[in-house]
């Protein structure tokens, strides 16, 4: 049985029968936390610097101790109100050297979601989810191959940057920080499970939450921050009146309607035209380049012929080429392209004037990388923090 949610601005149909999860300060705006502490008989005051402690330093409810403005007799109360623990990590996977790190998250009402924390040498970029599930049903995807469960909320999907940026800061691994000691969150990408815009009305609350300063938000900047899309064009035309410079990814893996029918199942509803024309305003109205996302696949979309029908549909627009060698899923007998079919492809591209690059993929082999998540992990496992 499923439910609609078009009162709160989502295009798909949810899941039903799972409880709503608990209120947190990052579901709710300044002037509705500053409610809930004048609820509670407290100075609306109170409520600003509860989400300082939150958004600045990054501390959860097991931590209240260290909120030493609070007086020690109003804290139980204001934490219980506003800082419940809305997802416990299940499984926490390593590789390269440390360097990545997906953490699989349990929600309270048992749904489980991923995120990915990936260190390079200028940056630290983390990969996000915004549905439990995902109901796109593009076949290469280990997402789209379970299903939707339900959408996330404003705060579920915060708390994963939030937890992002707290292991950044982290000043030894054995305080939960990755090799290198402390360092800074800089990216955000909506790439990990769903289909953001799918749940527009809490993605928009949360790149608010990500971008305003303290004490309304994380205060990364809107530049760092990248909102992927099969191509649901009603809401890539309403991102981009928000007002909010965020890079759209839009995730074509096909250059005709034939192919991408196949490929990406929403394209029947917005082909390939109606979709780019869509992008190509979000980058005139936003003045952000367009990422075009491209997974290669051995002999389905890798051809010389397609690579130029792509640069036909590109060339002189504000967009550059995203190519993604497949990552293997267990649902799916597809293959990445060769690494002569990648060469190629590429080169057909950048001879017609389209930038691309081929995506340096992180975490294949915790099943981290792109098109992975919710794909059975491999034995290896660190315990939940």
């Amino acid at each position: 049985m499923t439910a609609t949610t078009a009162e709160s601005g989502n295009l798909l149909p949810l899941v039903s029968g799972r409880s709503r999860p608990p209120r947190h300060l990052a579901d709710l705006s300044r002037d509705e936390r500053r409610a809930v502490a004048t609820s509670l008989g407290l100075p609306a005051f109170r409520a600003d610097q509860l989400a300082r402690h939150y958004f600045t330093h990054h501390l959860r409810a097991d931590d209240a101790d260290l909120m030493t403005d609070l007086p020690a007799s109003i804290r139980p109360a204001l934490v219980e109100a506003m800082l419940p623990r809305l997802l416990t990590p299940a499984t926490a996977l390593d590789c390269d050297g440390g360097q990545t790190r997906k953490t699989v998250w349990r929600t309270v009402d048992g749904a489980k979601i991923e995120s990915v924390l990936m260190r390079y040498p200028q940056r630290a970029t983390v990969c996000v989810s915004s549905q439990a599930g995902c109901g796109m049903g593009c076949p290469f995807c280990a997402t789209g191959q379970g299903g939707l469960t339900r959408n996330l909320s404003t705060a579920e999907i915060v708390e994963q940057v939030v937890d992002a940026a707290r292991t950044m800061a982290a000043r030894t691994t054995a305080e939960g920080g990755l090799p290198g000691g402390p360092g800074r969150l800089s990216n955000v990408v909506f790439m990990g499970m769903g289909e953001p815009l799918a749940n527009y009305a809490a993605l928009l609350a949360a790149l608010h939450r990500l971008i305003d300063p303290a004490p309304d938000g994380l205060g990364l900047s809107a530049r760092g921050l990248t909102v992927s899309t099969v191509g649901l064009v009603p809401a890539i035309r309403r991102l981009a009146g928000e007002g909010l410079p965020v890079t759209l990814a839009v995730s074509l893996h096909a250059p005709d309607d034939e192919l991408r029918d196949e490929l990406v199942p929403i394209n029947t509803r917005w082909p390939v035209a109606e979709v780019l024309a869509a992008a190509w305003e979000y980058a005139r109205v936003t003045g952000r380049r367009v990422s075009i996302e491209y997974a290669l696949i051995d002999g389905v979309n890798d051809s010389p012929e397609r690579a130029d029908a792509l640069a036909a549909l590109l060339a002189g627009q504000l967009a550059h080429v995203n190519l993604i060698p497949l990552n293997p899923t267990g649902g799916s007998s597809w293959q990445a392209s060769a690494p002569r079919g990648q060469r190629v492809f590429v080169e057909r591209l950048r001879a017609r004037g389209v930038a691309a690059t081929v995506r340096d993929t992180r975490g294949r082999e915790i099943a981290a990388a792109c098109g992975q998540l919710a794909a059975e992990p491999p034995v290896r496992s660190r315990a939940g923090r």
